[in-house]
């Protein structure tokens, strides 16, 4: 699998975006609010992810561009594990990464972070599953 993120990963939809936000659930981990929504599916089909970060924090789209840019990144990077258990288990995912920082992490940091909570999207679905 390459390490890629196309149009289709990409949630743009309104209706299925405001879903997300309506019917899914959230968790913190700092930096980001996390909203996820699961769904059993008939097919195998890729997580979809949405990064927003606050214009009320970054007043300059340089630097909200400049964060969305590194947690799009770090995603892409690290997306492998959690691909891999949607298509497996024949889940939809939507996702949803909200940047409530105050300040610019370094890549790594951010890079740390959404390792944890992929890994913690997979665990908690496993758990729930059995």
């Amino acid at each position: 699998m390459k390490n890629t993120f196309k149009k289709e990963e990409r949630l743009r939809s309104k209706k299925q975006i405001s879903r997300l936000f309506n019917e899914g659930k959230s968790f913190f981990r700092y930096p980001f609010r996390i909203f996820l929504l699961k769904e059993k599916t008939e097919e195998p089909a890729l997580p979809q992810v949405l990064i927003t970060v606050s214009k009320r924090n970054f007043k300059k789209a340089v630097d909200r561009n400049r964060i969305k840019r590194l947690v799009r990144e770090a995603y892409r990077r690290n997306k492998k594990p959690l691909v891999e258990h949607c298509t497996g288990n024949s889940v939809s995912v939507l996702l949803g990464l909200i940047y409530t920082g105050k300040t610019i992490l370094s890549y790594a940091e951010i890079e740390k972070k959404i390792i944890l909570i992929l890994h913690h999207l997979i665990e908690q679905d496993e758990q729930a599953a059995g």
